[in-house]
């Protein structure tokens, strides 16, 4: 990750307001992750208590949901990134440039941390 090259912490846009966003973002993924704690638990094998057909889609919720779980917990991850980089008064600049990230970029997911032409054009 690039180090703050000469850069101060931008100005130009809300940082504050950024850094409620994701912390906001954070305490919801955290909330839905403990409410489907259930949902990934291993799916029981008892055939007295279920049939295969219900039993086979009981694993295939559990499978999704545990897909479900890695997805937040790697947005958690992103997260915790771009509050560390406003702790380090990087937040903002692409890491791999060095150069400011859109306002506008920022906005549609605060946890970004490259700029559109790092992304390979990609948002």
């Amino acid at each position: 990750m690039p180090q703050n090259k000469g850069m101060s912490e931008r100005q130009d846009i809300d940082l504050a307001g950024f850094e409620r966003q994701l912390l906001d973002r954070r305490e919801e993924l955290s909330a839905l992750a403990k409410n489907s704690e259930e949902a990934r638990a291993p799916v029981a094998l008892d055939q007295t208590m279920q049939g295969r057909l219900s039993r086979m889609d009981a694993m295939q919720g559990q499978a999704m949901a545990q897909e479900t779980e890695r997805r937040r917990m790697a947005e958690i991850g992103r997260i915790d990134a771009a509050l560390k980089r406003i702790g380090q008064g990087d937040y903002g600049y692409c890491v791999t440039c060095d150069e400011p990230i859109a306002e506008k970029r920022l906005r549609l997911d605060p946890s970004i941390p490259t700029c559109i032409a790092c992304a390979g054009g990609s948002v």
